[in-house]
């Protein structure tokens, strides 16, 4: 095996129990280990640290498999490891039909996202009114969809038994891939998708959280389909939406909008630049047997639109705000905080007295106290005293490790202004 030697007094980050090294921490390699080979990690003095993936085109070099030192990295270990991390969605999540089951670091397999669909149906006497597409064919097409993302060249190395590891572990027998993420060009991967196990999805399944019926678009959609990790603030936002009038900008597919409409809100106004996404939360209202007179949609510009509702004088009790991520790297941070404040500032201003303000950012580059510093920015200039009644993140499938902040991508605010 080849051995990575690191440079003086590089080693304190992965005594922290941190699971990156960077390039320029790495004194020097033996030999040419291949992209995704496993490699011994040593101090500058020799000492053992780490076995971990090595990456020979990214700047992120090495992703650690394991600080022990008896530890092989085979295939035994992604068997090992894809069940612990089954067996912790399986004691602390219930009642939904779409789960985060691997979040790369924090479940020790770093590079790797795998996300659940248990497959649902829509009520017989919905069925003819939502106009579903007959259901997936295939033996397996009724045991739900795993969907993976290999981000990094380790698991891109080891995904023969990452799939197989994770068949086993579910007893669903459907991989697709969803690796079409520019990150692995950093890797030196091709983006690519397609199936590696069992059947292929559907054009669009149906997945249960919390009682509310989606659909799923696997193949197309964002991310695997879905964004798994808003589900605990879906849910956040049900418990408030009653007898509210709601705006929700960036709204993809709905998925906040059908928690309101769920939680009884009197209107839900949606904006989402895609049409195609707008089609697919529209079948998500019929769907679940909701009154779409209570729903209103509006292809557009959220940023402009946002200007135009206050222009125009309009007022909700409660408003969402949950962009895609303006902040791709730490280059983009000063013009992403401007974005952030534009949207947060309109977000204020459209709210009545008393009104609930849920603003999301998933922008890894900022962090929690500068989010919060942009929003208290954007209710000084609305004029607005807001306070903050919770900070919000994902859910428990999306664990953190204390060692790895860099982990917690998804940061979100809940306000009310007085």
């Amino acid at each position: 095996m080849h051995t990575v030697t690191l440079k003086p007094s590089k080693d304190k980050s992965l005594l922290r129990r941190h699971p990156w090294i960077y390039a320029n921490a790495i004194d020097r390699v033996d030999g040419k280990p291949a992209p995704g080979a496993t490699v011994v990690v040593r101090s500058h003095d020799g000492r053992f640290l780490a076995r971990a993936a090595y990456s020979p085109h990214s700047q992120i070099r090495l992703r650690v498999w394991s600080f022990d030192e008896n530890e092989p990295i085979d295939h035994a270990f992604f068997k090992r490891r894809v069940q612990r991390a089954v067996a912790h969605r399986n004691t602390m999540i219930a009642g939904t039909g779409a789960v985060r089951l691997v979040f790369g670091e924090a479940d020790g397999l770093p590079g790797l996202v795998v996300d659940y669909y248990v497959a649902a149906q829509v009520p017989a006497q919905r069925a003819a009114a939502h106009a579903a597409e007959p259901p997936a064919s295939g033996e397996g097409a009724g045991r739900g969809q795993l969907v993976c993302q290999f981000m990094a060249a380790g698991v891109e190395h080891w995904k023969g038994a990452i799939v197989a590891a994770l068949v086993a572990a579910t007893g669903c027998p459907n991989v697709y891939e969803r690796s079409d993420v520019s990150i692995r060009e950093k890797e030196g991967l091709e983006q690519t998708t397609g199936v590696l196990a069992g059947d292929p999805p559907p054009d669009t399944l149906i997945a249960n959280e919390n009682g509310v019926l989606y659909h799923v678009d696997v193949r197309n959609g964002h991310k695997t389909g879905f964004y798994v990790d808003q589900r605990d603030n879906r849910a956040l936002v049900a418990q408030y939406a009653r007898e509210r009038d709601v705006l929700n900008c960036f709204c993809y597919t709905g998925g906040f909008s059908l928690a309101a409409l769920k939680g009884g809100a009197k209107r839900v106004v949606s904006i989402d630049s895609s049409g195609d996404a707008l089609a697919l939360a529209q079948r998500n209202v019929a769907a679940n047997g909701f009154d779409a007179a209570r729903a209103e949609w509006l292809d557009a510009d959220a940023f402009k639109t946002l200007r135009r509702l206050v222009d125009e004088g309009e007022r909700f009790d409660l408003v969402v705000l949950d962009p895609p991520k303006f902040a791709p790297t730490r280059d983009s941070v000063e013009r992403a905080a401007r974005a952030y404040k534009d949207i947060n500032l309109s977000g204020f201003k459209l709210l009545r007295p008393g009104g609930l303000l849920f603003t999301y950012s998933c922008s890894g580059a900022i962090d929690m106290e500068l989010f919060q510093k942009i929003v208290a920015g954007a209710a000084a200039d609305a004029k607005v005293d807001a306070r903050i009644l919770k900070r919000l993140g994902a859910g428990v499938d999306h664990p953190l490790l204390t060692a790895f902040p860099e982990g917690e991508y998804l940061k979100g605010l809940l306000l009310q202004i007085a």
